[in-house]
């Protein structure tokens, strides 16, 4: 308990200034819930276990209106879709490099096919939050990568299967979709361009893939920790203040990275060496070879 409380601390510190709002100003016991359970809301977004707030909350009870109120009536956010099984399956077959050990997926098949049916018969409704729907398309966008490469395992390069990002694949609700799609009419227009560095093409030049699925509760974490380990990368980018070697994602998704300023202003929110706003820019060689 001693460890999630110390995760736990800045969140209830974040807090305290509504709390003092609501001493100062006692309302009724259950618009102090309401108060304080909504900005907890906010401020655990990032953290895992949301169930450590109850009993923290049950804690410092005594700084309610009401001390002898129960706290158990307030709603915990729990994730709509359980991707607990592909976030099972990604630890014991993905290492911290981003290597696939598509063999373990392959003895796993049937294990893995539940998690496949998840996706597919819990489509996003218009009520999920937009990190909900984030978490789902990356993870049937990496799911389904891996599922086309074992389904043609093995296979020196996801290029040597036909129509790889064309071929309509895998079916979500009623709709038949292919990985293109996925990528370009759906995660691309959520406008964030950190999907480049979560989404895998299972090969070695693309962003290594993250060894747990993603969340709701994770997923804005995930994605500056991947866009910060990918642009810092040097298998994969050379960064000098005064010259840049880059992947080709940066060239063939340009705009993505432009919303906000230059190429360069996007590289520097992540860039562990401050680059120059006139650094000489190219790019590499793309490596399509599977990521094994």
């Amino acid at each position: 308990m001693m460890k999630f409380t110390t995760i736990l601390t800045a969140t209830l510190i974040a807090c305290s200034s509504t709390k003092k709002t609501v001493e100062n100003n006692p309302k009724s016991n259950n618009e102090t819930i309401v108060v304080i359970a909504d900005t907890i809301e906010k401020k655990v977004s990032s953290i895992k276990d949301t169930v450590v707030i109850a009993e923290i909350i049950e804690q410092k009870e005594e700084t309610l209106t009401d001390p002898n109120k129960q706290i158990e009536s307030i709603p915990l956010k729990k994730e709509v879709v359980d991707h607990s099984v592909f976030n099972k399956l990604l630890q014991e077959n993905v290492s911290e490099n981003g290597n696939v050990n598509y063999k373990g997926f392959i003895n796993n098949k049937s294990v893995f096919n539940t998690y496949l049916k998840t996706l597919e018969t819990n489509l996003p409704e218009d009520n999920w939050t937009h990190n909900d729907k984030l978490a789902y398309w990356m993870n049937v966008y990496n799911a389904f990568t891996i599922k086309l490469i074992i389904d043609n395992y093995p296979t020196n390069s996801i290029k040597d299967i036909k129509d790889a990002w064309d071929a309509r694949f895998f079916k979500l609700g009623k709709k038949w979709y292919n990985l293109n799609e996925v990528e370009h009419k759906i995660l691309r227009k959520m406008g964030d361009a950190r999907i480049h560095f979560g989404i895998n093409c299972a090969s070695f030049s693309c962003p290594p893939i993250l060894n747990k699925a993603f969340t709701a509760a994770n997923v804005d974490q995930e994605l500056d920790f991947l866009a910060k380990r990918f642009i810092n990368d040097t298998q994969r980018n050379k960064i000098s203040s005064d010259r840049i070697q880059l992947s080709k994602i940066f060239q063939w998704f340009g705009k993505d990275f432009k919303t906000q300023g230059s190429l360069i202003d996007y590289l520097n929110k992540y860039s562990d060496i401050k680059i120059n706003s006139n650094a000489k820019k190219s790019y590499l060689k793309y490596n399509w070879d599977l990521n094994e």
